[in-house]
């Protein structure tokens, strides 16, 4: 286990999203890899540009000095929509690792303390998709993400912000 902590991202940290925003993407062929880039195109980019509005929330796991992961949500409800926009009330969620830091804990960590704060500033539910063949699944469904919706390749994912699905939640 590695020493770690999180906190909250700074205005200046902002700019690092773009490559937590690649990370976030799920590729299981590691000599396939897209190239940086596709964070360029508007459906990605709705998750990270202008970042900072008032539903935006972004909390990131430091270790010795370096940001090695982020966990972000923001309401997507405007004219481009995440993949699978719930609702103009839903924060959609977002988090990646450096490839290095991952299984290590941090990931769930991360999640966690995102929950707990959404819980706090009041949203009732946080949404996700995810790949049926992505590793963090199981990670999702431990921390309280139920699907909702499933596509061909994808689950909708809802975890409702209740006291008591938050019970099941062990924080960090």
């Amino acid at each position: 286990m590695k020493d770690y902590s999180i906190r909250e991202i700074t205005p200046r940290e902002i700019p690092l999203l773009d490559d937590f925003l690649y990370e976030a993407i799920f590729q299981p062929d590691e000599q396939n890899q897209l190239p940086r880039d596709v964070i360029k195109q508007p459906e990605l980019q709705v998750y990270i540009e202008n970042f900072g509005e008032p539903d935006d929330h972004c909390l990131v796991a430091e270790c010795d000095d370096k940001i090695v992961g982020a966990v972000w949500t923001r309401i997507l409800a405007g004219k481009v929509r995440g993949f699978r926009n719930v609702d103009d009330k839903t924060p959609e969620f977002a988090i990646s690792l450096y490839q290095e830091y991952r299984n290590c804990g941090i990931g769930t960590a991360l999640m966690k303390r995102m929950l707990q704060h959404l819980t706090s500033k009041g949203y009732r539910q946080v949404s996700l998709v995810v790949q049926k063949d992505n590793y963090a699944l199981s990670m999702y469904l431990a921390v309280g993400f139920c699907v909702i919706d499933e596509l061909d390749q994808e689950y909708l994912m809802i975890c409702q912000l209740d006291g008591e699905s938050m019970l099941k939640v062990d924080y960090v």
